[in-house]
């Protein structure tokens, strides 16, 4: 079968033929796939930095995908064996797709999904009303994040970014303040203390870390002891600004401030069958229904080569179509 494979740990994944995988098992399944998106993960297990990086070669690439089992159903699923080819495996935890749903859109959506449903409303545990930070919402998922919050129901949507286009294009997707990370950190921070001020913050969704997690807590943990702070879930879910940054334990002890983490070693087995049996079908169809966008920009598999390492537009998220 044709396939985007990896001969070498490092290096950029190939066109090429491969032997079809076969069934071991009855709970496994064939599917004749269609697309799939290319996300950090792929990129990172391909570099062969990441823990989960491809040990045996040559091996067939991508995490997930698209495509029609062999009865024609149409269904998104992660790999057993690799995503990027004519045919791979997955198990019976697999999504259906709403027929008029393109392809390309049903490969992306799922990454940006688990990145943006999953802090908001399994860790998060949002509700109507709330008011919801995304910071770092200029990429892929946080531009899905805020379509999400406004779709459930959040009341103040605040956004933070540094590509100027993206953040102007979040108020048409729901966004009401918009805070400029390129300005100067003590105008970043009286920015957001205004808001705070007027409609508290209930939720931070973070997907930088670093530097400006830190100026955001420095503003909602409040200047004095005396007063109990607004109480704010700050859900993790991204360091592309910083792994670490410095966090005095009176911080903690003196707010109203609590710190959880969003991703695959946070998530139950149960809650990551809800995100495929629940939240991502109904989340499909409002895709379907054209009332939840995602940029892409989508090859064919005989170019994966060529563009395994292109520079695409910020917020654009990169599909292979087979």
């Amino acid at each position: 079968m044709k396939a985007a494979i990896l001969y070498k740990s490092g290096t950029t994944p190939k066109y090429g033929e491969i032997e079809s995988p076969q069934k071991t098992s009855e709970d496994q399944h064939i599917i004749h796939v269609k697309a799939a998106a290319v996300k950090n993960l792929d990129k990172a297990r391909v570099s062969g930095k990441h823990y989960a990086s491809y040990r045996t070669f040559p091996t067939v690439v991508g995490v997930d995908g698209v495509g029609e089992l062999e009865d024609g159903t149409r269904v998104y699923g992660q790999g057993i064996t690799g995503m990027i080819a004519e045919k791979a495996l997955i198990t019976s935890n697999f999504t259906p797709i709403p027929h008029d749903l393109d392809y390309v859109t049903a490969a992306a959506l799922p990454n940006a999904v688990l990145g943006s449903a999953m802090p908001l409303l399994i860790r998060g545990k949002l509700e109507r009303g709330m008011n919801v930070m995304f910071n770092g919402a200029t990429g892929v998922t946080g531009q899905v994040a805020v379509q999400l919050a406004k779709y459930y129901g959040a009341n103040n949507i605040i956004v933070t970014g540094r590509n100027e286009r993206i953040l102007d294009q979040l108020k048409n997707y729901g966004a009401t303040h918009v805070v400029n990370l390129k300005q100067d950190d003590e105008i970043i921070k009286s920015q957001i203390k205004r808001i705070h001020d007027e409609t508290p913050i209930d939720m931070v969704i973070d997907y930088l870390w670093g530097k400006p997690i830190s100026l955001i807590i420095e503003v909602l943990k409040g200047d004095s002891i005396q007063h109990v702070s607004h109480s704010t879930k700050i859900i993790t879910a991204g360091d592309m600004a910083g792994k670490e940054i410095s966090l005095s334990s009176s911080v903690l002890r003196s707010s109203a401030i609590e710190i959880l983490g969003s991703g695959f070693g946070s998530l139950s087995q149960e809650e990551l069958i809800v995100f495929n049996k629940v939240i991502l079908p109904e989340l499909f169809l409002l895709a379907a229904n054209k009332k939840l966008h995602i940029d892409t920009e989508a090859y064919p598999i005989e170019e994966v080569e060529e563009v395994w390492n292109k520079q695409i537009a910020s917020g654009t998220r990169l599909v292979i179509t087979i």
